[in-house]
């Protein structure tokens, strides 16, 4: 056993994600001396591995059947370098393609699996807080043995401090079999009559709307602001508005100046999409909303009795 920390790294067209950057930040407070290993798997990615300075070693399995990710090859894969570095800690994204990987590279290496992490201390054995139940409970794990696969939400460390400057060294690790699952293509999201992700202002919408009639009240306000409307993923999935305007995991990720948020409970899945907002603001009757966990500022209350006082006061 290597006693360092490997992480599971993620990209798309040749890009890595926010994530990949949480999890090498999170691995260097956990690794101590034995420190912090990478793997990267894809088709002609071996070039890619010196964006990731924050690892100490690159393992690289580049083959061409790895060009587009699919759960069978890449966990095959991935489980492969687990198994020939037998590192203590495996940290995986809890994103859709982590999901995919986590389950399958915990079992190919019989070790258990801890998901929805919010946190992990290796200090005195090995356990971690965990966020179930859209963050409405945490759960604290001890792990019996001393290694482990943590899926991490978004968020458990700063992306910033996982983009450092370095030369890792890189490894060439053998090319596991080709995966049974057939690539047919890749469905981008379809542009929308607004990009949510240049707005300086947006005012997003969740359950707490109630029907798609309050919407439009909520459009007005937003053109006060000078921004636009957005929503958490049941607005999306009732057809209230379309997916251009979602935003989460499986939404779009954004970044505005002001994010006031509506009658969002604020699920993970959500909160990984617009928690580097520079100011967010949640209004919600629940005050155990985990929105308000991110805000930095929030009001518990109604948003019907807020939508019309605040619209009145603009107008004026």
């Amino acid at each position: 056993m290597s006693g360092a920390v490997l992480v599971i790294t993620e990209h798309l067209n040749k890009r890595f994600t926010d994530a990949t950057f949480e999890l090498l930040a999170l691995a260097r407070t956990l690794a101590g001396d034995a420190g912090v290993e990478a793997a990267l798997v894809g088709s002609g990615v071996a070039g890619m591995a010196g964006e990731l300075g924050a690892a100490d070693r690159v393992v690289v399995i580049d083959a061409p059947h790895l060009e587009v990710f699919d759960p069978d090859g890449h966990a095959a894969a991935f489980a492969a370098v687990v198994a020939g570095r037998e590192p203590r800690i495996v940290l995986v994204p809890y994103t859709s393609t982590g999901m995919d990987v986590g389950s399958h590279i915990a079992a190919r290496a019989g070790l258990p699996l801890v998901s929805y992490c919010r946190s992990i201390d290796a200090s005195d054995g090995l356990s971690a807080t965990c966020q179930l139940y859209a963050g409405k409970i945490e759960a604290d794990v001890s792990v019996d043995g001393d290694r482990a696969v943590f899926s991490v939400l978004s968020g458990a460390a700063p992306a910033a401090d996982g983009r450092l400057e370095g030369s890792p060294e890189v490894v060439e690790a053998g090319v596991g079999a080709a995966s049974r699952t057939r690539f047919t293509g890749l469905a981008e999201p379809e542009g929308g009559d607004v990009d949510i992700t240049a707005q300086d202002v947006l005012v997003v919408v969740g359950r707490g709307i109630e029907s798609e009639a309050n919407i439009e009240d909520v459009v007005k306000l937003a053109e006060l602001l000078g921004g636009a409307v957005a929503a958490s993923r049941p607005i999306v999935d009732q057809g209230w508005l379309p997916k251009s305007r979602q935003v989460g995991k499986s939404g779009l990720t954004v970044k505005p100046k002001v994010y006031l948020a509506l009658g969002v409970s604020g699920a993970p899945e959500h909160v990984e999409g617009m928690r580097d907002s520079s100011t967010i603001i949640a209004v919600n009757t629940d005050p155990q909303a985990p929105i308000f966990g991110v805000a930095h500022h929030g009001w518990v209350g109604d948003l019907f009795d807020l939508l019309p006082e605040l619209t009145d006061r603009l107008e004026g």
